[in-house]
């Protein structure tokens, strides 16, 4: 069996049975179909939960707002529409058709899972979006099934600005049934909804798509440092990029960023670091990732954790 399908032990779950994919269901499963305005638990308010939030406020549901620290969330919900901040994250959960949780890595799920998935409603969906690599998604389908709750391993493509616009990517791994529940809410947050597998093959997904961004963000301070060598001007670079099949937008938008030093956080060096030792953690890093990961370790060391991923071209001096 995959890993990814993260399988219990045979025997160990009583009243259980195996469905096809690899995924575990209770014989007498959670679950019905949910309207498309619904009441939506997102626990989390950084900068990506923070952006769901007021999104999902925007497109007619009703929001509740939960972080450990609520001046955050109270913030977020003084310019939302349909968004209130929640002190306990109990109340959060209770009667939410869909609970999202966007935090910082495993251990900080797990913890607030652990306290609230008692209170979830029978009918709820629990949408794990936050960014924490295969083995702890497992453990966290693991809890889900345990409490009979409908579980989707289901991290993004996109940060805030994304978010906001309602053009996420949604990488969803769960069954189809469960996927077809909460439909309606992924879609107002994003622009596609790509079901990549039955067990956690999401978090896996998520995990390739940040090495592939933080390598091409690192590579392209390198060739701009190569242009400054050979005084080739950054936008006839950019020109002959955007004229082939080379151009790749989210990389070219990074040219002027790093040549104005100018790094307002979209998708921090920090959080960049941790999903490289995800990814490190589940397999051995190439020469080349782990010449990312050196970069992105000296990147924080020279105080620059919470910029943008941008902040990689901090050595090299921006043409005059």
């Amino acid at each position: 069996m995959d890993a990814l399908h993260c399988p219990p032990p045979e025997g160990s779950l009583p009243g259980k049975t195996r469905v096809a994919g690899g995924t575990w269901t209770r014989g007498t499963e959670k679950g019905s179909s949910m309207s498309h305005a619904s009441t939506v638990a997102v626990l989390g308010a950084g900068s990506l939960g923070a952006a769901m939030a007021m999104r999902l406020g925007d497109t007619g549901h009703e929001v509740r707002l939960w972080n450990r620290t609520e001046e955050r969330a109270r913030a977020v919900a003084e310019h939302a529409a349909a968004v209130t901040a929640v002190r306990a994250v109990g109340d959060a959960v209770s009667d939410a058709s869909v609970v999202i949780t966007v935090l910082r890595d495993g251990d900080a799920v797990t913890q607030v899972m652990s306290d609230a998935i008692g209170r979830l409603d029978n009918d709820a969906v629990w949408v794990q979006a936050s960014t924490v690599g295969p083995r702890y998604a497992c453990a966290l389908a693991g809890l889900a099934r345990d409490h009979g709750v409908a579980y989707l391993d289901a991290p993004v493509s996109g940060s805030t600005a994304p978010a906001r616009q309602g053009k996420l990517v949604w990488l969803v791994a769960g069954s189809e049934e469960v996927l077809t529940r909460a439909r309606p809410l992924l879609d107002d947050l994003g622009s596609s909804v790509l079901h990549v597998g039955t067990g956690v093959e999401g978090s896996a997904v998520k995990l390739v798509v940040n090495a592939w961004m933080a390598a091409s963000t690192v590579a392209m301070s390198d060739v701009l440092a190569l242009c400054d060598a050979l005084g080739v001007d950054h936008t006839t670079f950019v020109r002959v990029l955007e004229a082939g099949p080379l151009a790749m937008p989210y990389e070219l938008q990074k040219v002027a960023v790093m040549d104005d030093a100018s790094y307002a956080p979209g998708f921090t060096v920090q959080l960049a670091l941790k999903d490289i030792e995800l990814a490190a953690a589940a397999a051995t890093p190439s020469p080349l990732l782990q010449a990312v990961r050196d970069r992105l370790q000296a990147t924080v060391a020279a105080g620059h954790d919470h910029d943008d991923l941008a902040a990689v071209d901090y050595l090299r001096k921006p043409p005059s």
